[in-house]
């Protein structure tokens, strides 16, 4: 029996953390360890220099790549349903490439139909046909930015009158038919390449 006195720590204490073993690293594997950030970094400055030079010698183009359309629906469509004949282009060369199509005013009654055939050209400049059965009296000075012409050209056996808005650099072709139909052949494009496309226009009957 243990004496009143005895004031001897009874708790149990725990037990000592084994130790960890002691890796000898040989000098060369111990400055691979400690320099390796320095040499990450040199490899990664060196990866940006070298995409740098290639950003730099890779021809770039500010222009914007528009999509080549089908008009074959808009076509079909102004064939079965326009109140006139309507001329598109045959025999264009590939490099002449359709980038958009609009068909307006088709099956509303007393509105005048309207057909707009943009391209880009061989040049890498824009043209568009642009016809309508509007008044041409409206609709030509509209589509050619311009209410006076400078002068006419003869295409493919037709008079067109030309057009040239300097603001705009636009140049134009235009005539109207018989029966009140206007063509317009319109863009950035010189009137040299216009007349290429305004020369390719062929009536297309219904179907």
């Amino acid at each position: 029996m243990r004496d009143a006195g005895d004031v001897s720590d009874t708790t149990e204490k725990p037990a000592p953390a084994p130790e960890r073993p002691v890796v000898e690293v040989n000098p060369g594997v111990y400055k691979r360890l400690t320099t390796g950030l320095g040499g990450f970094t040199l490899a990664m400055a060196c990866c940006l220099v070298l995409v740098g030079a290639i950003y730099l010698i890779t021809p770039r183009s500010d222009k914007e790549v528009l999509p080549t359309v089908d008009y074959s629906g808009q076509l079909l469509a102004m064939r079965s349903g326009a109140p006139f004949t309507p001329y598109a282009p045959q025999g264009l060369p590939s490099a002449w490439r359709p980038t958009s199509s609009r068909v307006n005013g088709l099956g509303v009654h007393g509105k005048p139909v309207a057909w707009h055939l943009g391209f880009v050209t061989p040049s890498d400049e824009y043209a568009a046909v642009e016809q309508s059965n509007e008044n041409a009296g409206a609709y030509v000075p509209r589509m050619t930015n311009s209410k006076t012409p400078t002068g006419s050209r003869t295409v493919a056996g037709a008079t067109w009158q030309t057009y040239y808005r300097k603001d705009k650099k636009a140049n134009s072709l235009a005539r109207t038919l018989p029966g009140g139909v206007s063509i317009v052949v319109t863009g950035t494009a010189g009137l040299d390449e216009l007349a290429v496309l305004a020369a390719a226009l062929k009536p297309q009957p219904r179907t």
